[in-house]
């Protein structure tokens, strides 16, 4: 089963056991009414009940179900709140989870390979995905003039072959 993290433990909030997310999604209303989750800590995911969500526009307070002191909410610090992809948010067109991004195959128009999406950056103006092939990066800009095709479904991104050589940092 696929899990996407949507938010991490910043740091206990109040005596009660209540923590302090940290957002990893745009989406903050998609807390609201949250009562199920995983919680991710040291490589390990077990399922959770939530309670007295409160949303903020840049953090989230909730009460994780058996976390009920300010010391055993501290334990949480750094550990990731997940859902299950029947759980995740419904994406505009256009837009994509990372998760989903990462291991596309990616080439041009003109049928140039240039290896697999490792990681996708996020600048602020434009996410940026980082693509290797072989020991070779390839820093490329996810503009849409570039991008002709992503197809998560099938791991796969096509580009616009005269662009890319204008927008792309490539490793020498």
């Amino acid at each position: 089963m696929e899990y996407y993290r949507i938010a991490v433990v910043a740091r206990p909030h109040g005596v009660q056991g209540f923590v302090k997310l940290t957002p990893l999604t745009d989406n903050t209303a998609r807390f609201k009414g949250m009562t199920n989750a995983y919680l991710e800590q040291d490589g390990k995911r077990r399922p959770v009940g939530l309670s007295g969500v409160s949303v903020a526009p840049d953090a989230v307070l909730l009460k994780i179900e058996g976390v009920d002191t300010r010391e055993q909410a501290e334990l949480l610090r750094g550990a990731y709140l997940c859902v299950d992809k029947q759980n995740v948010v419904k994406l505009p067109p256009g837009h994509y989870f990372i998760a989903d991004l990462i291991g596309c195959l990616v080439e041009d128009n003109e049928g140039v390979s240039y290896g697999k999406v490792t990681d996708v950056l996020q600048t602020g103006a434009n996410d940026v995905y980082v693509i290797k092939q072989n020991e070779h990066e390839i820093l490329l800009p996810a503009l849409k003039k570039v991008l002709l095709l992503v197809d998560v479904e099938n791991k796969r991104i096509v580009l616009d072959a005269k662009i890319v050589k204008e927008v792309a940092v490539f490793e020498d």
